[in-house]
């Protein structure tokens, strides 16, 4: 069922954002929002997530909260996109705050040197975080944020012939991989229906539908499709080391083993998407 096949992942670079607020309700509020429209830098100007739930032990400031990675192909336009996304959501979000969750990076993009302006003049600076005063009282930041150096693209496709039976094996995939540290699945669900190639007709796109992987391309295009193949679902896998999301790729084939599919495999693009390989023969 699992062909022999590797992924092309790429070189990324990751922030880690510590997300906190006073409750559970306003933390599901913070990073929901902080986290939306975040699949895929096909579209989005970040690929984001959380990571995991943390401990009340776990957090800097001893409240309910998650952290949270975020993935793109260079610093500064990552390190932009986060600060306004942080400023449109953590920000306005009531009791939330936002830590940096990698302080021990040398290389940094601005947070609160950012976020500072929207107090008027009324900020303050207090060793590396900023204050700025709302109507909830006062909200920090810090003034930068490290910038990591990860591994993004880790992808599995689950090919079968019922399309729920499929969905619910994608759906094991994502929650395995879930449950471990250091990595993320941006797309909704973590699972994707809409997997992508490099490249595409149209001159203003730089990725497209991946056709060989459509069932209803079968007799028109160079199909990869496994025979009897009705529905194909994708999971991406961004982690902060290469050895991040092999394991996440592995956590994911073993909760699928014994699922009703037709195959598990990767589409290759020649090493036009990326130059880190990970065969999945090394993964079993």
């Amino acid at each position: 069922m699992i062909d022999d096949a590797h992924a092309e992942a790429f070189t990324a670079r990751y922030v880690r954002l510590l997300v906190t607020a006073a409750d559970g309700h306003w933390l599901d509020a913070a990073v929901t929002s902080l986290c939306g429209y975040g699949t895929s830098v096909i579209g989005c100007d970040c690929e984001i997530a959380v990571e995991r739930q943390l401990l009340e032990n776990e957090t800097p400031d001893g409240r309910p909260g998650a952290a949270v990675l975020a993935f793109g192909f260079k610093a500064a336009p990552l390190g932009k996109a986060v600060a306004k996304r942080v400023g449109q959501t953590i920000l306005t979000c009531p009791t939330a705050a936002v830590f940096d969750g990698l302080p021990d990076e040398a290389d940094r993009a601005a947070l609160g040197d950012y976020l500072r302006y929207f107090g008027d003049g009324h900020e303050r600076r207090e060793e590396d975080t900023w204050v700025v005063p709302i109507m909830e009282g006062e909200v920090s930041f810090p003034a930068t944020i490290g910038v990591g150096r990860g591994v993004a693209g880790g992808v599995l496709l689950f090919c079968g012939d019922d399309r729920m039976k499929t969905l619910s094996a994608a759906r094991q995939a994502a929650e395995a991989v879930r449950e471990l540290p250091g990595v993320i699945t941006p797309f909704p669900g973590g699972v994707c229906r809409s997997g992508s190639k490099v490249g595409s007709r149209y001159k203003p796109l730089f990725a497209s539908t991946n056709e060989a992987y459509c069932p209803t391309l079968v007799e028109t295009v160079a199909t990869k499709l496994p025979e009897g193949a009705t529905c194909v679902y994708e999971l991406v896998i961004n982690g902060t080391s290469e050895q991040a999301v092999r394991d996440a790729m592995r956590a994911a084939l073993q909760a699928t083993a014994n699922a009703d599919l037709l195959a598990i495999t990767a589409p290759e693009f020649g090493g036009k998407l990326g130059k880190v390989l990970i065969p999945f023969c090394e993964l079993q």
